[in-house]
């Protein structure tokens, strides 16, 4: 009797152990990361890519490894926001083995057109940031947040692979809001940086929270759901943030 306990015993320990190693998330040791202030015609993207920065560094991720670009760059280390500097930085990220690549990407957008770059004055195309990122990232775990209106666009087609989790401020016909000089951030990044980012366990979890506090912030002044768009590729479905 004492032996069939100790065999469902085991029985019931190693299926445990395959259902954990089944689900656990993919180790990430570091992280390379682009992030990018399309236009300043308001401060909100600049403010919002200085607070992702000190968000990224607070958590361990080295400054060097942060590439920071701009539309009008006040520091000497800022890039200007070009589309062949964006692209090109994306491209030559080259993560180490263990590490993602993390983009953010927040600006004014063009229903069809995809992200404005004031800097160079034409528009960042989907199937351009995603061959960018096949170049950089290859299979890396990579999370790429598109903060714009009529972002959705980057959530669908070649964007698409395996390893990557994409989130964006708003469906691909919905204005997303809160591009104003008065802010601080606009709404979805507002929602981003302060209400789902802190002590999120995956980036699910920080989706789920997105969703709800810019649907909160948009009930709040009768405006057009915006409906934020996510896509979770099947190797990185319950990645962590940083």
């Amino acid at each position: 009797m004492l032996i069939i306990r100790l065999l469902l015993a085991f029985v019931i320990l190693s299926v445990g152990g395959g259902a954990t190693a089944r689900t656990a998330a993919p180790a990430v040791s570091g992280w390379q990361a682009v992030l990018v202030a399309g236009d300043n015609a308001e401060p909100v993207f600049d403010n919002a890519v200085a607070a992702m920065d000190r968000w990224l560094v607070d958590r361990g991720v080295p400054q060097q490894a942060i590439h920071q670009l701009s539309a009008a760059p006040r520091h000497p280390q800022v890039e200007r926001a070009t589309l062949p500097r964006v692209l090109g930085r994306i491209a030559t990220l080259r993560p180490h083995p263990g590490e993602g690549c993390f983009v953010f990407i927040t600006s004014h957008g063009g229903e069809d057109n995809g992200v404005w770059l004031a800097a160079s004055r034409n528009f960042l195309w989907p199937i351009s940031l995603a061959r960018a990122l096949a170049s950089g990232c290859r299979d890396a775990p990579t999370v790429v947040i598109v903060s714009s209106c009529y972002s959705g666009a980057f959530a669908h087609g070649s964007m698409q692979a395996p390893n990557r989790i994409i989130l964006t401020a708003a469906r691909a016909d919905r204005p997303s809001f809160g591009c104003q000089a008065d802010r601080t951030y606009t709404v979805y990044d507002q929602c981003l940086l302060t209400v789902a980012l802190p002590h999120a366990p995956s980036w699910r979890v920080v989706f789920r929270r997105e969703l709800g506090c810019v649907s909160r912030e948009e009930h709040r002044v009768h405006a057009l759901p915006s409906q934020p768009q996510a896509f979770f590729g099947a190797a990185v479905r319950r990645l962590a943030p940083p």
